[in-house]
């Protein structure tokens, strides 16, 4: 039997989503990946396809199974729709539920009203049945159920994950403002990164990048070491997951090309323990220094891709209540001069939600892509190191360079 699933993203990675489930689509025969929409793509296959990108999708948020379409004009379609689903196929009165709900352009007034319709709808279908209803419980629910509205139609959805997908399971702390491990995996799929070429994240916090680009060269799925919401449905076939699991093949790591640094010595010790949580098999040589005193760490040309600091992250490099501080100008200067001068040949990405910081490196991105980290607007700047810009940096005046000492 096929299924129809959206698989939500964050914003700006459609495209990149689409193209990851095209590469685990080529695992099965019996998926295919449909359109794209804003904030994720559509897709269908059979049940073990919405195990399968469960286990396989570094940049999905959720895999959500549709259970049914209708339009509306008010609450009451929703609840005839709900109460006419056969829940009982799918879970019983001994699981707890979650409802969440979305829209886009609805007219209707309340999501938290139509959040309590679907809940009565299936509760109310469950005690029509067995005189028994199951418990809500937003904490820790075993099933999750989601309504997307927008201005005309409303589609109901079973989650097949529970946790977000981003919840890999490895983090021990986040730090400061972490980046989400779905949109770090979105990251380096989009900066054209490929295992076998060198990666160096110079402000590496608590390790995300890192340890995404670690499990993309170990080979280890980002769903292996954890559970999902789908192991609880009446559908379940233990034997099967198990076989989707077992037909993993993790790769022989000689020379990862992997490395990290950051100012912090307490961000190393938690990217450490990350990579380990990870189940990293391979070391992964992390120094503490300066961004702006890195240098490169192999012969030859590679990838930056970091994600500066920025408002609260900006911590000991400058104050992040003032507009433009001399601290994060002087910054950025001296980081700028380091990549002209030491990594020539190098490509150069920064992830970050400060819109100004070409302006402040001095430097003309190739290339930005417009990315939202949950609600925040950011940027992926890519900039290309040319071999030139050691012999202009030299020629220059240095009395600027002075001031940012």
């Amino acid at each position: 039997m096929q299924y129809s699933y959206f698989c939500p993203c964050p914003r700006g990675l459609e495209a990149a989503l689409a193209e990851e489930l095209q590469e685990i689509a080529a695992l099965s025969r019996t998926m295919s990946v449909h359109n794209q929409v804003p904030g994720g793509v559509h897709c269908s296959g059979a049940m073990e396809d919405g195990w399968r990108i469960n286990l396989y999708s570094r940049i999905a948020s959720r895999v959500l199974l549709r259970m049914a379409n209708t339009s509306y004009a008010n609450e009451n379609d929703i609840y005839d729709l709900v109460l006419g689903t056969k829940w009982e196929d799918w879970f019983g009165i001994h699981h707890t539920i979650r409802v969440d709900v979305t829209a886009v352009k609805s007219p209707l007034k309340s999501l938290e009203f139509v959040t309590l319709k679907i809940k009565d709808g299936v509760c109310d279908r469950f005690r029509d049945m067995y005189n028994q209803r199951p418990s809500v419980n937003t904490r820790n629910p075993d099933i999750r159920i989601a309504g997307f509205l927008d201005a005309r139609s409303f589609t109901l959805y079973l989650d097949l994950s529970g946790e977000p997908l981003f919840k890999r399971g490895w983090r021990m702390e986040t730090g400061d403002a972490p980046l989400r491990e779905n949109l770090a995996a979105g990251l380096i799929r989009t900066s054209g990164w490929k295992p076998g070429t060198p990666l160096l994240d110079p402000m590496c916090g608590s390790g995300t990048i890192l340890v995404e680009a670690a499990q993309m060269i170990a080979g280890i799925p980002p769903g292996y070491n954890r559970s999902f919401a789908f192991e609880k449905l009446n559908q379940f076939n233990k034997n099967a997951w198990q076989a989707i699991k077992a037909a993993v093949r993790l790769n022989t790591v000689t020379e990862p090309q992997l490395f990290g640094s950051d100012i912090s010595g307490d961000m190393l010790v938690m990217a450490r323990i990350n990579l380990r949580n990870a189940g990293i098999p391979f070391e992964v040589p992390l120094k503490q220094i300066e961004a702006q005193e890195v240098k490169p760490p192999v012969e030859g040309p590679g990838v930056v891709l970091t994600n500066p600091p920025y408002g609260e992250r900006i911590g000991v490099r400058g104050n992040s209540q003032l507009d433009s501080d001399e601290m994060a100008t002087a910054f950025f200067s001296a980081f700028s001069r380091t990549l002209k001068q030491r990594f020539a040949g190098w490509t150069v990405f920064l992830f970050t939600a400060d819109l100004g910081v070409p302006k402040l490196l001095r430097l003309k991105e190739s290339r930005k892509t417009p990315f939202f980290n949950g609600a925040l607007e950011c940027r992926l700047f890519r900039f290309d190191m040319v071999a030139g810009f050691n012999r202009r940096e030299q020629a220059k005046p240095q009395q600027g360079a002075e001031q940012a000492e």
